[in-house]
């Protein structure tokens, strides 16, 4: 494997991967053959989420509900926003649409392309008039503005109510106004007029709901759903603290994203979002949240106190879109998000140490628990004199103090031999070069309490080991060895001989 080459620069104003809102990319699905248009009259209670669930596990195209139960006609739900592609030899498709990229990239370019963003130099939003932003078709205030006109959905039976943010982004600003954060986390309905949500310290929106708890004020939010595709997707990534997302898709696109202020609170949000609701979180917590089924894959029974949305304001799209995730078992869009998210900024930060990495990845059906790193052929050369438990070590001690590298529980550092997106090649990898018992590094600290592999105790304490598995192969010549594969075991003539009569 090569270092990869981004097969596509980042779209400029009439770039032909261009999506300025929700509707257009949907399009761009459908021409994949990859949105599913479901006529019949669904329930947002349950089935919506059941139907995404199936599409996710079958990888089928993305459902577009465009009947829902109980609501004005119009109002659609769409699940699997960012799901693995149906579009055969394209399954990254949806992921890399969303961020300006031909939907055949593959997983590196992918990576690659978002690691690079990460140091470009930040593209400011526009603001634009409300008459030209579509977000201010509908404009609901007071008693007017409640989420019971909406098609809210209930994702798994054993949650602790329905969900209006599982794709969407929270809007939040730190009081002196030097970080406007777009992130998503996810939030519940308590009634038509209040939500709930987790508010995590070590995560953006709970250190800036914190400076507002600190001067006695309820934070201002605005929670926004639908849109530029790449809104919901970055909003996912784990950025470092203190970058504007809004800036970051700048860069990632070339041009700034079209903003537009909102009603009732000094924020500004998407123009071409397809639900705005904003209002203000309380500075305690005084709901219970949850249980709600996770990343890990499992049903939960745990719950908690979080702090209050109200709701004081609501604008909207003619015939809103409100997607749906229905997280689980992998793959869904946590996995496709949020991991590959971390694979860039793990990416990002050993180049900036200066140490050889070809990619990073998180392996879409481990449910975001892993982080496969690849190193290239000369990487001996390039650092004199280290051995692989040095060259591990190394990007332990990088990763361990970041907050992507403490976000999964283990590490496996690979030739560039092995695809890490490529589950057969990855798991003979893992089979073969990773010792049952040594070889492996445990760095203690900080640990993140959704991940299902630790025990209770450490989950609670949110402290536990990650491990770093040094899988290098041991070639103190620079070799290779080849493998027994119809790739390297069979001269091109005979390989050629074979294929040209394959079908014979």
């Amino acid at each position: 494997m090569t270092s990869p080459t981004i097969i596509a620069e980042p779209r400029g104003p009439s770039g032909p991967y261009s999506y300025k809102d929700l509707r257009s990319y949907l399009h761009a699905l459908e021409a994949l053959g990859d949105l599913r248009r479901v006529h019949r009259t669904v329930s947002a209670d349950l089935e919506a989420a059941a139907f995404t669930r199936l599409s996710y596990e079958r990888q089928s195209p993305a459902p577009l509900f465009e009947n829902v139960r109980g609501v004005a006609p119009g109002f659609r739900l769409l699940g699997a926003p960012a799901g693995l592609s149906a579009a055969p030899g394209k399954p990254l498709a949806r992921v890399a649409l969303s961020v300006g990229l031909p939907a055949e990239t593959t997983a590196a370019e992918l990576v690659e392309h978002l690691a690079r963003a990460r140091d470009a130099v930040p593209v400011p939003p526009r603001t634009v008039g409300r008459a030209d932003a579509a977000c201010k078709q509908n404009v609901l205030l007071g008693d007017d503005a409640t989420l019971d006109r909406f098609p809210v959905p209930r994702v798994h039976e054993f949650d602790g109510g329905r969900y209006p943010n599982t794709w969407g982004i929270i809007v939040a600003r730190t009081p002196d106004g030097r970080w406007t954060n777009w992130s998503i986390a996810r939030i519940m309905m308590v009634d038509g007029k209040h939500m709930t949500g987790l508010v995590i310290p070590a995560q953006h929106i709970g250190m800036i709901w914190q400076e507002w708890v600190e001067r006695g004020e309820p934070m201002p939010y605005a929670l926004v759903q639908g849109g530029d595709p790449a809104v919901p997707f970055v909003g996912g990534i784990p950025l470092p603290p203190g970058t504007d997302e809004a800036g970051y898709i700048g860069a990632l696109y070339g041009e700034p994203v079209e903003v537009v202020p909102c009603e009732t609170v000094d924020l500004e949000v998407p123009a071409s979002a397809e639900i705005v609701i904003e209002g203000h979180l309380s500075i305690g917590r005084d709901a219970e949240e949850g249980p709600f089924g996770e990343f890990a894959g499992y049903a939960s029974t745990r719950t908690s106190m979080q702090p209050v949305y109200s709701v004081e304001a609501i604008t909207h799209r003619d015939d809103p879109i409100w997607p749906i995730v229905a997280e689980g078992r992998p793959v869904d869009e946590f996995h496709t998000v949020t991991g590959v998210g971390q694979a860039a900024e793990v990416l990002a930060e050993l180049r900036a140490a200066g140490l050889p990495v070809t990619t990073a990845w998180s392996p879409l059906r481990a449910a975001a628990h892993w982080m496969v790193v690849t190193v290239p052929q000369d990487w001996r050369e390039r650092l004199p004199g280290v051995d692989s438990a040095e060259f591990t070590h190394r990007i332990g001690e990088v990763l361990s103090e970041s907050h992507s590298g403490r976000a999964t529980a283990a590490t496996f550092v690979l030739d560039d031999d092995i695809d890490p997106a490529d589950d057969t090649d990855l798991l003979w990898a893992l089979a073969t070069r990773i010792h049952p018992l040594e070889k492996a590094e445990a760095w203690p600290g900080f640990v993140h309490p959704l991940l299902n592999c630790y025990t209770p105790q450490e989950r609670a304490a949110q402290y536990g080991p990650i491990v770093f598995h040094d899988g290098l192969q041991p070639v103190p010549d620079g070799s290779r060895l080849p493998h027994c594969s119809f790739a390297q075991a069979y001269p091109e003539h005979v390989r050629r001989l074979v294929l040209d009569h394959w079908d014979d």
